[in-house]
């Protein structure tokens, strides 16, 4: 056996075991992944597309740094909303794919994500007498937003952007009234010391995306800590996780929203599970009574195949999906493909009485241009997928093509490189020829 092979060998062998460390057991952390990552139609939960408004962006601002900022925040509401791993993704240019694995409140978790939550502080209007003036229903008073100096003497609005991350709910003393705690930096406590401080004795709107949400009167000058009071528990905990986020840059609004049941999805991977191993037994079965011991090298290469694509679908992490299932069975069916063209290839080559170590070295060669070509128009395939499913937003379709994609160029590498490895080398040991399909 070459030194080359050996040390192919050596590598393959390697690289099996850091993946089976990997994958063993399946919900096991490594590298900070845990577990496989499931989509929604094996585990449930909600599916939601958004289309952002880039007509009200900063103009200052570019599109791609606008979203990059959306992405964040999103993310961070959807992780303290409890979500576990939930996957949020740009699609195209002004759209953005939430996932929420697992999650059953969705009308509370879409508001909750999706709002704005722009914090704004605003006094009454006085008219000219000194009264608050009232809109022209007489059924609510005039809020202008309340402006003071900051530290470089310009006037700015008061408004949340100035909070620190760290608002949380609390209960009032005596009461047990759900309250939002709020705390401002050093910018803030100065504008919101003059703002209080005009205001003394005089109500105060706390205002969410332009909806009154709370108008305490000001009892005493507040520089830095303050509370919003009049909401429910639940709207104040969501409330609390919106200013720790920060306020979204543009609108968002929802184009597609779906809900898949998690009942279903089980039911769906067991039955996934269950036709795979039918598939891959009949597979085997056919290689090995067919090929004999290179049908023996197939499955083992399968196996290694098999194992190579669980490490990575973990440590990526790449989220499985049923479409995805079904990718990872046709890239299996193009692996075992891939090894009968080059199996066919050796037994021509042995019925024209080459030698075992040259038929192995034959067949491989002859065979790889059209293994290339097949595969490279299947990656074509893919990518125009991929394109497809990101554009319109079929999350189905692009997890398809992700990982048919993945697992065909994996698919080459064990066909190519693990098959030959382990080929020639046991040629060496079994050299009648019937192991490999041809009479003696």
């Amino acid at each position: 056996m070459k030194t080359s092979n050996i040390w192919l060998l050596v590598i393959i062998l390697a690289l099996f075991g850091f993946s089976l460390w990997a994958v063993v057991p399946l919900d096991g952390d490594r590298f900070g992944r845990k577990g496989l990552t499931m989509g929604l139609d094996l585990k449930g939960g909600a599916y939601l597309v958004y289309e952002a408004d880039l007509s009200k962006m900063d103009p200052s601002q570019t599109v791609d740094q606008v979203m990059t900022s959306v992405l964040g925040k999103i993310e961070r509401r959807a992780n303290a909303f409890g979500v576990k791993e939930p996957i949020i993704q740009r699609q195209g240019e002004n759209r953005i794919l939430v996932q929420l694995p697992g999650e059953k409140n969705v009308d509370e978790a879409k508001k909750l994500i999706g709002q704005v939550a722009l914090l704004e502080f605003k006094e009454e209007t006085l008219d000219a007498s000194g009264q608050p003036k009232m809109n022209e229903d007489k059924t609510d008073y005039i809020w202008t937003i309340a402006k003071a100096t900051g530290t470089d003497g310009n006037q700015k609005d008061l408004t949340g952007k100035y909070l620190k991350p760290n608002s949380k709910v609390v209960l009032k003393t005596g009461t047990n009234e759900p309250e939002v705690a709020f705390e401002f930096n050093d910018e803030g406590a100065v504008l919101f010391e003059q703002v209080t401080k005009r205001n003394l004795q005089k109500p105060l709107g706390i205002f969410l995306d332009n909806q009154l949400i709370s108008a305490p009167t000001v009892q005493a000058v507040i520089k830095s800590n303050g509370v919003i009071t009049g909401v429910e528990l639940a709207e104040a905990k969501n409330l609390s996780i919106q200013l720790n986020s920060g306020s979204l840059d543009v609108p968002l609004t929802v184009i597609q929203e779906q809900t898949v049941d998690a009942t279903l999805g089980a039911d769906s991977l067991k039955k996934s599970v269950v036709a795979g191993a039918i598939g891959l037994i009949l597979v085997v079965l056919f290689m090995v009574l067919y090929y004999r011991m290179s049908g023996v090298i197939a499955t083992l290469a399968l196996i290694f195949y098999g194992i190579f694509l669980a490490a990575i679908f973990k440590l990526v992490p790449v989220t499985i999906t049923l479409a995805g299932i079904a990718a990872g069975v046709v890239s299996v069916g193009m692996a075992v493909d891939a090894n009968i063209l080059i199996f066919e290839r050796m037994k021509e080559e042995l019925r024209a009485g080459r030698t075992l170590g040259a038929a192995v070295d034959a067949g491989f060669d002859r065979a790889w241009l059209a293994i290339r070509d097949s595969n490279v128009t299947t990656f074509i395939a893919c990518i125009v997928l991929y394109w497809f499913g990101d554009t319109f937003g079929a999350f189905l379709v692009k997890g398809f093509a992700l990982t048919l994609f993945i697992g065909v160029a994996l698919s080459m590498f064990t066909a190519i490189t693990v098959s030959r490895v382990f080929l020639q080398l046991i040629v060496r040991v079994v050299k009648n020829s019937w192991f490999y399909g041809v009479k003696a």
